[in-house]
């Protein structure tokens, strides 16, 4: 199980120079075997570094041949991604960077946790320069170092370190845990709890209101106080994401597969056009919160799963009829077949649980199962239950379970 530290780094003036300088020969030698993979469209790695490895040494001699190694590492990856973009018909151009974070791995660095140091390799040789572990990490100090980028903004520099930990091992305990993801409400589990606050998107809409008020005034106050702005929502939202996947996972069993939606391309499919509602589509960060419920998911001993979206907010949980006058408002559900009423993004969360667990059908759930155990062997070893009675009322658990 790999965890990412960031450790600040405190260098003196002639360490900075040299890490800044191995940063822009990096640099070139990551731009160099770009140019040559996008010109022959090649994204093999090995291919490339035959085809580059002297032309980048020649160019940045002082450069040690691991960084190099790396460099074209990072290279092959970003052309890879670039031609399979192009390949799908999207705008793209040749990768480039203008600072490339540097990688380092055990060739190239050490980590030294009780003298508060790093040992970098750089331009001028080696570099042993004093680093700041954060107290929210303090429990990760120990840990193997795998690798490590080195990263200057804004005058900084920070160190990220890949620390290897020890794996949880997942046993499927039976039970899932659907969860609702929406940008109106920020996320629905299907044992009735509902996540977020409403003041967060208060604060986004005032700082966006608040960052084109100062791009329309155009003095260079305006533009001075913009520079100070920025990257400070996407803190916000990043902040946001933590709070909001811990507590999702508060509270549920080690064992427990949370579903979610696989929303990859929404923003190509949900019709959008102008004004607020394509400003929060294009701002929703829902794959940050998928890879961070991921990690701490691993980290508790359980998984996530993503299942298909389509018509999870028009299907009625309770009798499985789909109709697109189900949803009668963004937060009603009134089914016209049984006439269930419930909040809606309440029911697509059980529809995101059950699709995992049962597969979908038109069919009530109890006789959904008695028709996919009728068709199994009786020598099967698994087997579905769902509790007798089921009404998935307020103070029901919301957790279906399954018997291996």
């Amino acid at each position: 199980m790999d965890r990412t530290l960031r450790l600040p780094l405190n260098p003196t003036t002639e360490q900075a120079e040299s890490l800044l300088e191995t940063m822009r020969q990096f640099t070139q030698s990551f731009n160099l075997v770009c140019a040559e993979g996008w010109r022959l469209k090649e994204g093999n790695a090995f291919t490339l570094h035959r085809l580059t490895y002297r032309d980048c040494k020649a160019l940045c001699p002082k450069l040690v041949s691991d960084l190099h190694v790396q460099a074209r590492q990072k290279a092959a990856e970003a052309v890879k991604s670039a031609i399979s973009l192009d390949k799908k018909g999207r705008r793209v151009g040749c990768p480039a960077s203008t600072l490339c974070p540097p990688r380092f791995n055990l060739h190239t660095f050490t980590l030294d946790w009780q003298a508060g140091t790093v040992n970098l390799s750089t331009v001028a040789g080696r570099q042993k320069v004093a680093c700041v572990v954060p107290v929210y990490a303090l429990d990760l100090v120990g840990n193997r170092a795998a690798t490590a980028d080195l990263l200057y903004r804004k005058g900084r520099f920070t160190l990220h370190v890949v620390l290897k930990l020890d794996d949880v091992e997942f046993t499927d305990n039976g039970t899932a845990l659907g969860i609702d993801l929406g940008v109106c409400r920020p996320a629905v589990t299907s044992d009735n709890r509902f996540h977020g606050q409403k003041s967060w998107r208060q604060v986004e809409h005032r700082r966006h209101h608040r960052r084109r008020t100062l791009q329309a005034k155009g003095t260079k106050s305006a533009k001075r106080r913009l520079r100070l702005l920025a990257g400070r929502s996407q803190r916000f939202r990043r902040d946001c994401d933590h709070v909001l996947s811990k507590r999702i996972l508060t509270g549920i069993a080690p064992g427990t597969v949370v579903v979610i939606e696989n929303l990859t391309n929404i923003r190509t499919r949900v019709k959008a056009s102008r004004g607020e509602a394509k400003r929060r589509l294009h701002s929703w960060s829902f794959a940050q919160l998928a890879s961070f419920l991921a990690y701490k998911a691993e980290a508790l001993g359980c998984r996530v799963e993503g299942v298909d979206p389509r018509h999870t907010s028009q299907r009625c949980h309770r009798c499985g009829s789909i109709s697109r006058n189900n949803r009668r408002r963004q937060s009603l559900f009134l089914c016209r077949s049984c006439g269930h009423r419930d909040n809606a993004d309440l029911n697509a969360a059980k529809n995101i649980r059950d699709r995992y667990l049962v597969g979908w059908s038109k069919a009530p759930p109890d006789r959904l199962l008695s028709e996919s155990l009728s068709s199994q062997p009786s020598e099967s070893s698994a087997c579905v239950s769902w509790p007798k009675n089921h009404t998935d009322d307020a103070s029901g658990s919301g957790v279906l379970h399954c018997r291996t």
